[in-house]
């Protein structure tokens, strides 16, 4: 579902100048959740929010890909903001990141260290304990770390 949803949305999200940088669906019975992140070079306000969150709901009434009943959310990425796709993680090169994996590797699941580039599909994040390498496909989730000493 989630794959189909993003084939729908990213477009329609492209289409009206934003970047769809996370979809999220939590599937309910009764509390089902459609949340999508967007992101524009001038930052978001609570009016790009509105706008999107108008151009999306008409388009899945029309597509109707969830057929239960949804509560769809629409929001900037925050100082949190999302690392998804490979150019996110590239666009943050030198910022601190937190990184979830699916699975262990070399012990542990959980990282946190100075994005310092991509080899090819792997991350590369300088830790306390040294440069770990990451494959992208193994990251579950990850999110800067907010600098809220930064200006």
């Amino acid at each position: 579902m989630q794959e189909r949803l993003e084939q729908i949305l990213e477009p329609v999200v492209e289409s009206i100048g934003y970047e769809l940088l996370l979809l999220e669906y939590s599937p309910s019975p009764r509390n089902a959740m459609l949340r999508l992140y967007i992101d524009a070079p001038a930052g978001i306000t609570i009016d790009d929010c509105e706008r999107v969150s108008k151009e999306v709901a008409g388009v899945l009434d029309v597509e109707d890909p969830i057929r239960s009943a949804y509560r769809l959310e629409v929001s900037s990425p925050g100082l949190d903001r999302p690392l998804v796709k490979p150019a996110h993680f590239l666009r943050f090169v030198g910022e601190q990141a937190r990184v979830q994996l699916i699975a262990p590797l070399n012990g542990r699941r959980r990282y946190v260290g100075f994005i310092r580039g991509l080899e090819g599909d792997t991350l590369r994040l300088e830790t306390k304990e040294g440069l770990a390498e990451i494959p992208l496909p193994e990251i579950e989730r990850a999110r800067l770390v907010p600098d809220y000493d930064q200006e």
